[in-house]
């Protein structure tokens, strides 16, 4: 093999001109995606301080911006082979972006603004230039491309950057028009980019680092588990709070049977605008409501059997359960190769936990916490063994 031909050394090139291109993640993007380890267990703890309407808003504004910190990222990976030393210091710069927007996130709407909004700039910056040299190597309908997306991204670049010295509210306006360009840069009729023929993701690569950060956000949940209750000092909650803490890992742990074996992995079952947008959309919403779900499994911690559990935290958790779970149908609708999964987890199971999840919103104040948990339960774990027992009696059928 030619030198040249080696990752470290290879061009970026777009994934329709090589032959039989791999889905498989990049040791970069990986890294990548780890770094949103911190930035997502910070925005968790946002959450978990600030637990009242007016929170709950900034926090799911501060997810809609981090995920797009993380997806643009995503995009251009999986529309471009890139590998080599250019490729590898701009993923370095844009590592370290996160890192500052993790830093200020605590105070986003206070004093951390300015390093918040500066850093995010330098993020859209950085995936402006991955585009922009990919537009002087690729060549035809992919080099048109790539100078179309890095154009709007130093664009958006700059917005961004404004918004960190401009006085507020003002500042957060111009902001939300920015993260809403992020999106229409690529959708708007004639001019947004879905109009090439050359953005065409690769799919594989997609879901997978699709599953990747799920991992990572369940992951934080049990990470959220374990501090608070070391945080608390594990001699000291006592036999009903312990209990719990088992409840919260199983609970996490059902989370990510349910996503994998419904839609995790999974490439959108084809490539018209829509299945793509709802594949995407569906994807933010899912890991919007993980978020909360791991949040409030952290109440778990603060009762024992006979407590009500945390109003709060109630709230959080039934609400994002019921998302997480309206998000699953959605996806496993859209997703190839899960027909089997669809004929048992069908949207009778998904609504049947909705509906027991939202049931619970008026109970919790007048249950004790290892009712409220059975009851959640039931929403959650009928996801994992209904789907079982269909498929168990289409076995029994089947070898009869």
């Amino acid at each position: 093999m030619a030198l040249k031909e080696f990752p470290i050394w290879r061009k970026p090139r777009h994934h329709m001109d090589v032959d039989n291109p791999s889905d498989h993640v990049h040791w970069v993007e990986l890294f990548f995606d780890l770094v949103h380890v911190v930035t997502i267990f910070l925005l968790g703890n946002f959450l978990s301080h600030h637990l009242d309407l007016h929170g709950f808003l900034i926090f799911t504004a501060l997810f809609v911006t981090i995920f797009y910190a993380w997806a643009d990222s995503s995009v251009y990976n999986s529309l471009y082979i890139s590998t080599d030393i250019p490729h590898r210091m701009i993923m370095s710069g844009q590592i370290v972006t996160v890192m500052f927007m993790a830093a200020a996130l605590d105070n986003a709407t206070g004093k951390g603004w300015v390093y918040f909004a500066l850093a995010f700039a330098a993020n859209r910056a950085f995936t402006g230039l991955l585009y922009w040299r990919a537009r002087t190597i690729v060549e035809g309908e992919a080099a048109g491309l790539a100078y179309e997306q890095g154009r709007n991204f130093f664009i958006l670049a700059i917005v961004f950057a404004v918004s960190a010295i401009l006085p507020k509210p003002l500042a957060f306006w111009v902001f939300g028009a920015g993260i809403a360009g992020i999106q229409l840069q690529y959708m708007l009729p004639k001019i947004g980019t879905l109009r090439f023929r050359r953005f065409v993701p690769r799919l594989g690569h997609l879901s997978e680092r699709f599953g990747l950060i799920m991992l990572i956000l369940l992951g934080e949940g049990f990470f959220k588990l374990v501090v608070t209750l070391s945080d608390k000092g594990i001699d000291k909650p006592g036999a009903g709070a312990l209990f719990n803490l088992v409840i919260g890992g199983f609970c996490l742990f059902a989370l990510g049977w349910i996503y994998f074996d419904s839609v995790g992995n999974a490439r959108p079952r084809d490539r018209k605008a829509a299945v793509l947008l709802g594949y995407w959309f569906g994807h933010m919403v899912l890991m919007w409501s993980t978020i909360m779900v791991g949040v409030a499994l952290a109440g778990e911690i603060y009762v024992g059997f006979m407590e009500p559990y945390p109003l709060d935290y109630g709230w959080i958790g039934c609400t994002g359960l019921a998302i997480f779970l309206a998000a699953i149908m959605v996806l496993q609708s859209l997703v190839a190769g899960r027909d089997i999964t669809r004929r048992h987890a069908h949207g009778r199971v998904r609504l049947f936990g909705i509906a027991v999840s939202l049931l619970l919103l008026p109970l919790l104040p007048h249950v004790p916490a290892i009712a409220g948990n059975a009851i959640f339960g039931v929403a959650l774990f009928s996801q994992v063994f209904w789907p079982l027992m269909l498929a168990l009696r289409d076995m029994r059928s089947e070898d009869a």
